[in-house]
């Protein structure tokens, strides 16, 4: 590569989320999605957390999802190494901890938060100790109490996002029908990919048709999965790598993350090729959050993570490196420059308010869930 070539884009930071069907119905088995644990096995999980080192960090994420200088700010100001895991899905997740594999802070989205907490597996974060918390709480009610955490009690918002239709104007022009009924798109056929997220895909369809999005009843099982082989042949694949398949043009148009959109903008050689859309049917919304195992070897160290990320400085750095905007007061700004191009990657407390979250259902449901899944892979 000659020194004027631009490097290589990083990888969608979700480029290998996968759905994991059999995975998930074998966590889904006990209830809540992880293996039974005493409840006081590590001591009491309620017990406040003293904010302070008592150790490095061993942390455990998405690949990528924080900014370097961001770590390096932390391990230079408290003196502590950040140990660095990374899973490759949620399911991958839970399997580490089932295993018995140890970490002071994971970072779980919604519905796997709230398996965690009622699966009695996270400490309790007291948000009073956090110096930076009110920025978070005091003008984001909707985390006040969330669904999937009362009163935040384990968990505090890490990231937002939601999913739309990323294109190339290039090659499909400037204006779509702004419907999920745009992945059946005529001039698209056979350059179009989907997520490889069994729940995002299900979703989609579901929307279009009118459904709950989350359902797993058998009969809107089987329209969904009948919908979904219609555009079966039409695709040129399932990838969560929504940011690579478009930036090298394997993809004319792909279902994406907000986030992935965003961080396109700073690789893209000419970012007005580029579009995204919401579609009027309605967007799958998802969050992201910082949560403390009951196991943690240092939760003190973890809770001055936490409250260092929640830094105005820190946010702006992350917001600005990752592409996802985070719901910390006085960021909201920072994120709607970066997406100027892409306005509806915007995510809003309203759109939170739509109750478009994938949530937990029962053991069956997940089994039927599964199985549509496998149905329309297989075609």
């Amino acid at each position: 590569m000659s020194p004027e070539a631009p490097p290589p884009p990083p990888p969608s930071r979700r480029a290998f989320l996968r759905a994991g069907a059999a995975a998930a119905f074998a966590l889904g088995a006990a209830g809540c999605g992880f293996l039974p644990e005493s409840r006081n096995a590590f001591g009491d999980p309620d017990r406040p957390i003293d904010v302070k080192v008592d150790g490095d960090l061993v942390y455990f994420n998405w690949a990528d999802f924080i900014a370097p200088a961001v770590f390096d700010g932390f391990e230079k100001e408290y003196g502590v190494k950040v140990v660095q895991s990374n899973f490759d899905s949620m399911e991958g997740m839970a399997a580490k901890l089932n295993a018995g594999n140890r970490y002071d802070i994971i970072f779980p989205s919604a519905k796997w938060a709230q398996r965690l907490a009622q699966g009695g597996r996270l400490r309790r974060i007291d948000h009073s100790r956090l110096a930076h918390a009110a920025a978070v709480f005091d003008h984001y009610p909707y985390f006040a109490d969330p669904w999937y955490d009362r009163h935040s009690a384990h968990t505090v918002p890490f990231t937002m996002y939601k999913t739309g239709i990323g294109w190339r104007k290039d090659r499909l022009g400037d204006d779509l029908a702004g419907s999920w009924d745009d992945l059946w798109n005529p001039r698209a056929k056979g350059q179009v990919f989907v997520l490889d997220d069994r729940d995002e895909v299900l979703g989609m369809a579901a929307l279009k048709l009118g459904l709950d999005i989350g359902t797993s009843d058998p009969q809107d099982l089987a329209r969904i999965t009948r919908t979904l082989q219609g555009l079966r042949p039409r695709l040129r694949g399932f990838s969560s790598d929504s940011y690579n398949n478009l930036l090298n043009g394997n993809a004319a148009m792909t279902q994406a993350w907000s986030g992935d959109m965003a961080a396109m903008l700073g690789q893209a050689k000419d970012p007005s090729v580029l579009g995204f859309e919401v579609a009027r049917e309605g967007a799958p919304i998802n969050s992201d959050c910082y949560a403390i195992p009951t196991d943690a070897r240092h939760p003190g160290t973890a809770m001055l993570f936490i409250d260092y990320l929640l830094r105005p400085a820190n946010v702006r750095k992350n917001i600005e490196y990752i592409g996802y905007p985070m719901p910390v007061h006085g960021s909201e700004e920072v994120y709607a420059a970066l997406v100027k191009p892409f306005p509806q990657c915007l995510v809003a407390p309203d759109d939170l308010k739509g109750d478009l979250f994938f949530r937990n259902v029962s053991s069956k449901g997940e089994q039927a869930r599964d199985s549509a899944w496998t149905h329309v892979k297989a075609g």
